[in-house]
């Protein structure tokens, strides 16, 4: 499974391409051109020929975009990806910014001239972003302009055809309820709102409205296509009949209107040519699909994806599912610990540790249910390239594990009953003292969300700031959210909900949620530990007057005894190690075989 390089990234071709897509820039009179890391249905993951950044730039990460002027490139990524973007493209032809910091419409907005075009495809970017970007264009008299045609791939001449893997219906026994009930409980919501139809262009969406799963992108089993939904008339699912079989189909005409994919435009038209409410989700939705409502006279309506909240609160038979994919894959990653720590470190490198994790995930997948795939490229950084916050091992940047350094493995997989993510990192030798400092103080934060009580109403960013708060005191923090949503058998980032800054949604009963701190020290190390965490229901406190929600930890996996320096937590803090530790050897012990057991038995064992 593991793969070297993203087969349509060839930093070296970066020069050459670039000078065939600014010759369609003059031809189209266009001063600049935004070619964004998304598809149409603005995925984090995206099937290989929608990788048009990858293709152009050699930068592979999962976000940012590019602005290709004729005499000057930006490459914009967010602080997960500085150091990689630097490494993976030519300095000669791409300039780095900052995603976040100045992010390309306010670059444009310093540096652009009055009368200047921006062209962009309508397809790849949201409404809302579109809307920021025309504001921005406004104040220093430039213009963006949608383009009929994407200019990337028409010089692209060996493009990836789009996908067509089979779909698969996901059990009922692991949805928990029927696509029938859903789509009735979202025409529901649609009457109520007001919306005559709304638009479902997150393939997530899809999956879990109609269960169903596919193999179109990447780790995440989704089936690309779209979906109308309406208050009144039965719900449209466009997606290629090559991925249906008779039982999928008979199964999806049940539930809906069957079409082409090639016919959305057509269907969208038609509904908003009597003056339809269309609501679109501007932070989800094409800048296309607005378009083509108010050119055919329809209105649209801001109007949040109906399947957002309840897809990322989980029912009882999602939980028990997550419950049972995470006691499996504790169950591996104990082997792959105890292999790793008997290892000599200069023995192995960053690509064997990789396929030695995901063969460990495979053993004894006949017995019980299999791994469907990865749910995301593995991270194993050793040494500096622990560093890089989301480092993807290569043939190239392959390292050699050495004694003294540290190893960040984030890996993650994909279950039909569940979706898992953890990180740990580990010590090679004798770590030093600053190492285990460092890991003690990103350990508290963990440990601070692990036990955290809050009421109602609470929201991500409302509690970000206690798995930094050590950190802070210590003069050090880390350049990414503390936690995102997870899904059920679906993306390993889901939202709405997510630990962060940034984090706007109130956190609910049954969203599950990765706890993830971090410390990274460029050019040295990295440390990162993830647990993934749900919201449990409120509940009274002994003597308080407040109902209050609390995390139950979902993974089960030790910590790096080895990197602790007890002197630096509390009584608490301890007590919730030794428990949490106590629970993984009476969790997994039993399912490993006995030199593994011996092993988790000391790793586990109270400080």
């Amino acid at each position: 499974m593991f793969q070297s390089f993203d087969s349509t990234a060839d930093p070296s071709q970066a020069g050459p391409r670039l000078e065939r897509l600014r010759a369609l820039m003059i031809e189209e009179n266009l001063e600049g051109l935004l070619v964004p890391h998304s598809d149409e249905h603005q995925g984090e993951y995206l099937p290989p020929g929608a990788e048009r950044l990858a293709w152009l730039t050699g930068f592979t990460g999962s976000a940012g975009a590019a602005l290709i002027l004729r005499g000057k490139a930006i490459l914009f990524v967010d602080g997960r990806y500085t150091l990689q973007a630097g490494e993976q493209t030519d300095p000669t032809l791409f300039d780095i910014e900052s995603l976040v910091d100045n992010p390309p419409r306010e670059w444009m907005k310093a540096h652009l001239s009055k009368g200047a075009r921006i062209g962009f495809d309508p397809w790849l970017h949201t409404i809302g972003d579109i809307r920021g970007l025309r504001k921005a264009l406004e104040k220093v008299g430039a213009e963006a302009v949608p383009l009929e045609r994407n200019l990337v791939d028409a010089i692209w001449e060996d493009q990836p055809a789009p996908p067509a893997e089979p779909v698969r219906i996901h059990p009922l026994s692991y949805a928990g309820e029927a696509a029938a009930d859903k789509l009735s409980r979202l025409a529901g919501k649609l009457a109520e709102d007001g919306i005559d139809h709304t638009v479902l262009t997150d393939p997530s969406s899809l999956a879990w409205a109609f269960n169903i799963r596919g193999s179109d992108v990447p780790h995440t089993p989704l089936a690309l296509g779209f979906a109308i939904l309406s208050a009144k008339d039965r719900p449209r699912l466009f997606m290629d009949p090559k991925k249906l079989s008779n039982e999928t189909e008979a199964y999806l005409r049940e539930l809906a209107e069957l079409h082409a994919p090639s016919e959305l435009e057509t269907v969208l038209a038609e509904l908003a040519r009597d003056g339809a409410k269309i609501g679109l989700d501007n932070a989800r939705a094409a800048e296309k699909l607005r378009l083509l409502v108010e050119e055919s006279g329809g209105t649209t309506v801001s109007f949040a994806d109906p399947t957002a909240l309840p897809r990322a609160m989980k029912n009882e038979p999602e939980l028990r599912g997550a419950r049972a994919a995470h006691l499996r894959d504790g169950a591996a990653l104990a082997p792959f610990l105890a292999w790793l720590d008997a290892q000599e470190p200069e023995s192995l490198d960053e690509i064997a540790v990789v396929k030695h994790l995901e063969e460990c995930r495979r053993t004894g997948e006949e017995a019980q249910m299999p791994l469907r795939d990865i749910s995301f490229d593995t991270i194993s950084g050793a040494g500096p390239n622990g560093a890089i916050i989301h480092y993807r091992v290569t043939e190239k940047t392959n390292r050699k594990l050495a004694s003294g350094e540290l190893l960040l493995v984030d890996s993650g997989g994909q279950y039909e009953d569940g979706t898992t993510d953890v990180t740990r990192t580990v010590a090679l030798g004798r770590p030093t003292d600053e190492m285990r400092n460092r890991f003690t103080l990103v350990l508290k934060g963990m440990i601070a969300i692990s036990m955290l009580r809050f009421p109602e109403g609470t929201r991500g960013m409302d509690i970000d700031a206690f798995a930094r708060l050590a950190l802070w005191n210590a003069g050090l923090d880390y350049g990414h959210g503390t936690g995102h949503g997870v899904g059920s058998y679906l993306s390993v980032h889901e939202g709405p909900q997510r630990i962060a800054k940034t984090g706007t949604e109130k956190l609910r009963t049954g969203m599950i949620l990765s706890n993830e701190p971090g410390y990274y020290r460029a050019g040295h190390y990295g440390i990162r530990i993830e647990n993934l965490i749900v919201v449990t229901p409120p509940k009274a406190v002994p003597g308080g007057e407040v109902e209050m929600h609390g995390f139950e930890t979902l993974t089960l996996a030790p910590i790096d005894r080895r990197l602790i320096e007890p002197s630096l937590l509390s009584v608490e803090e301890r007590a919730w190690l030794d428990a949490y530790h106590k629970r993984v050897f009476e969790e997994v012990g039993p399912l490993v075989d006995g030199e593994t057991a011996a092993w988790l038995r000391g790793a586990t064992a109270p400080l």
